[in-house]
């Protein structure tokens, strides 16, 4: 078979068998396919889809072009909880410490943030000492002691995902939903997973800005896990205002830890309590959603989940102190308040604007290959809904260069709507699907 046969008949909206599709990931896996190639087929894919006869032979074949981490030694259901990624979105960090506490093993493969959006690897690699980059077996240890770790995507797991990833991240096919749907389940299952609480976003800080594509992308991933024979449930939540007050990865570990400690903003606490309580139930460790919510409340309550991350922190060679001392975190060295023009009412503080200031003083990155600054970020002081004072601080820009705070306050400030009638209350949680 020819590969631009493959491309004309993909960019013609043919489907392609799963042989076929096994031909081009691993032609180009072994550079036997060049990037101009996958890169006219990745846009064929982005312009006509694919069936899900075709997506689930993409993530098959990403999923065996590395290995499959063997978690069978560690007793229990193993479930994960995946985002696909938002402004202030740190629930994996508040979640995933809830879930394990109350018995569930959870291995969580994590990303880096890529653009405006957060990554939960940089928020745990501003703690100083963490490492995220764990063998397999340290991961496999780790998981039998704590029942919880860390780890970052490896040459050894999915690797062909990682060539795809940034091929598309270079030719705007980021936002393909059957490339994103097999990204994400290749990586998850190559885990040793038996269940998945995928949290889809959606709106102004999203990849997806439309309900209707969040739901496709939604359906696809529980399709996929389902014909895997693994459990997954979605929710798909609201992502055009951020997440908690705090963006920035020092920032967001703060808030993570006030969080733990049942003092975090309402909207984080609410949509991490409701993660957790879909992972305990796919873990089996409550007989309903209602009984799975009262756990996650009360390892909340009891500070349990705030114990269980200080454990992982010092496991994973991180100073667990910095959850009670802030100062041990990187901290900026200015601050740059933004105040209301005018008085009335928070209408919208747009998560994408929020996010880009935040990028653009060292908090995100435009390449993988760029550093981030853990410090930076932004401290939002009113969420929408609320009410402020003509000159009130609507939040505060931290930085350590002077260089472009100009440009990020400008941001800043054309992301917040002020208008004289509170607006309706906006739900959070949209749907669940699964």
């Amino acid at each position: 078979m020819r590969t631009v046969d493959l491309i004309y008949r993909k960019r013609e909206g043919e489907e392609l068998s799963p042989e076929e599709i096994v031909f081009l990931v691993n032609g180009y896996t072994r550079g036997e396919i060049p990037d101009y190639q996958i890169s006219a087929f990745l846009m064929a894919v982005c312009w006509q889809g694919m069936t899900d006869r075709e997506v689930s032979a993409l993530t098959e074949c990403m999923l065996d072009s590395g290995e499959r981490v063997d978690l069978s030694a560690v007793p229990g259901l193993k479930v994960d909880k995946h985002s696909t990624g938002g402004v202030g979105d740190k629930t994996s960090l508040i979640a995933a410490p809830l879930a394990a506490s109350a018995g569930v093993v959870v291995p969580m493969i994590s990303g880096r943030g890529l653009g405006h959006t957060g990554g939960t690897l940089d928020k745990l690699e501003s703690i100083p000492g963490f490492r995220t980059g764990l063998s397999i077996g340290e991961f496999q240890s780790q998981l039998q002691k704590h029942g919880l770790a860390f780890i970052g995507q490896s040459e050894q797991i999915a690797p062909a995902d990682g060539r795809l990833y940034s091929l598309r991240d270079a030719t705007a096919t980021v936002e393909s939903i059957p490339l994103i749907a097999s990204s994400i389940m290749s990586k998850k299952l190559a885990a040793g997973l038996d269940s998945i609480v995928l949290d889809v976003k959606v709106g102004s800080g999203a990849f997806m800005k439309k309900q209707i594509d969040a739901r496709r992308l939604a359906q696809m991933m529980v399709g996929i896990g389902r014909r895997m024979d693994k459990r997954v449930m979605a929710l798909i939540t609201d992502m055009n205002q951020p997440l908690g007050y705090a963006i920035g990865n020092a920032l967001e570990i703060m808030e993570v830890s006030q969080t733990l400690q049942n003092a975090g903003p309402v909207d984080l606490t609410r949509l991490s309590l409701e993660l957790a309580a879909r992972m305990i139930h796919l873990g089996r460790m409550a007989n309903s959603i209602d009984e799975a919510r009262e756990i996650a409340q009360a390892r909340l309550l009891d500070g349990s989940g705030y114990r269980k991350l200080k454990d992982v922190i010092t496991a994973q060679g991180g100073n667990a102190s910095v959850l009670d001392r802030f100062e041990l975190l990187p901290n900026a060295t200015g601050m740059r308040e933004i105040y209301s023009p005018r008085a009335g009412f928070v209408s919208a503080v747009d998560a994408a604007l929020i996010g880009q200031a935040s990028q653009m003083i060292g908090a995100g990155r435009d390449t993988k290959e760029d550093s981030i600054d853990p410090a930076v970020g932004v401290i939002l002081e009113v969420k929408v809904g609320q009410k402020v004072d003509a000159g009130g601080v609507l939040c505060r820009i931290y930085h350590t260069r002077e260089e472009r705070v100009d440009e990020a306050a400008d941001l800043v400030e054309d992301a917040f709507r002020i208008s004289q009638h509170a607006p309706e209350e906006r739900e959070l949680i949209l749907e669940v699907v699964g």
